[in-house]
């Protein structure tokens, strides 16, 4: 068993490859104490994506594969240690409705949220991408990815995902392959898309000023998603593209250094 990268911290990305000599009626991956899906890129070598998520803790965790084969049960172990990674924090003072949305939105806030995790609860059960990923437009990220933030002395949720620099109009690409499960307004994130990779891979893309694709719509690597917005609870526009792995909340910069087609000191 080999494990691939670019750090081991929270909200990293990694990949698992496995070498068998023979055909497995099955192969399995534990890690975290959950099953990873694990599927076949060769004759004879299988992967699995495990994500480091936002809020893991340091520590060593072992990650265990077992490979059902004729000659018998062949079980391979690797230890993983987590390192600590520390998130910017920003103390903010705003306008009071930015921090509490009106009582008149919160209906459609409860029903967005049921949305979407009814969205994240069903994934493809099938691998419906192919390496490498491709960054969804060619502008600067900046580094806010886990940053947390306090508005007016009260903590939110950690930034789950990457802002790319990008301005209004810019067009948004598919960064792989994958079904379009969300394609609507949402009330925190504007014009939202959702791509379900499959085996628990999805995208999120905020913010767009328009869309350009359908629900249940099928996308291929770098078609036309949307272009770049202010929509939704933001200052100004930006991309947003969020990198959910399994549950797990991950960089989408990780998966683009580890199984990407930009360098990994590019994709810091």
């Amino acid at each position: 068993m080999t494990v691939k990268a670019r750090a081991f911290q929270p909200g990293e990305l990694a990949i698992v490859s496995l070498t068998l000599r023979e055909t497995p009626a099955t192969v399995t991956l534990v890690a975290f104490g959950v099953d990873v899906p694990v599927f076949r890129v060769g004759d004879d070598t299988w992967q699995a994506l495990v994500g480091l998520d936002l809020d893991l803790k340091p520590g060593a965790y072992e990650w265990v594969a077992e490979a059902v084969l004729a000659s018998g049960i062949v079980r391979q172990s690797r230890t993983v240690a987590v390192l600590q990674k520390r998130f910017e924090t920003r103390r903010l003072r705003v306008e009071s409705d930015f921090v509490n949305p009106p009582p008149d939105t919160q209906a459609r806030i409860e029903a967005e949220a049921l949305f979407l995790r009814g969205v994240y609860q069903r994934p493809a059960d099938a691998r419906l991408w192919n390496l490498p990923f491709v960054l969804p437009v060619l502008d600067p990220v900046n580094s806010a990815f886990g940053r947390r933030s306090i508005f007016n002395g009260e903590a939110r949720s950690p930034h789950a995902g990457a802002d790319f620099l990008s301005p209004a109009g810019r067009p948004v690409k598919a960064p792989n392959a994958g079904r379009v499960v969300a394609a609507r307004d949402l009330f925190f994130t504007g014009n939202t898309v959702i791509v379900d990779h499959g085996l628990g891979v999805f995208s999120m893309f905020a913010h767009l000023s328009r869309l350009d694709v359908a629900e249940g719509s099928m996308v291929e690597p770098g078609q036309l998603l949307g272009i770049v917005g202010a929509t939704g609870r933001v200052t100004g526009p930006h991309l947003h593209w969020a990198l959910r792995v399994g549950g797990a909340r991950v960089d989408p910069m990780s998966a683009i250094a580890t199984i990407g087609d930009v360098p990994a000191e590019r994709a810091r």
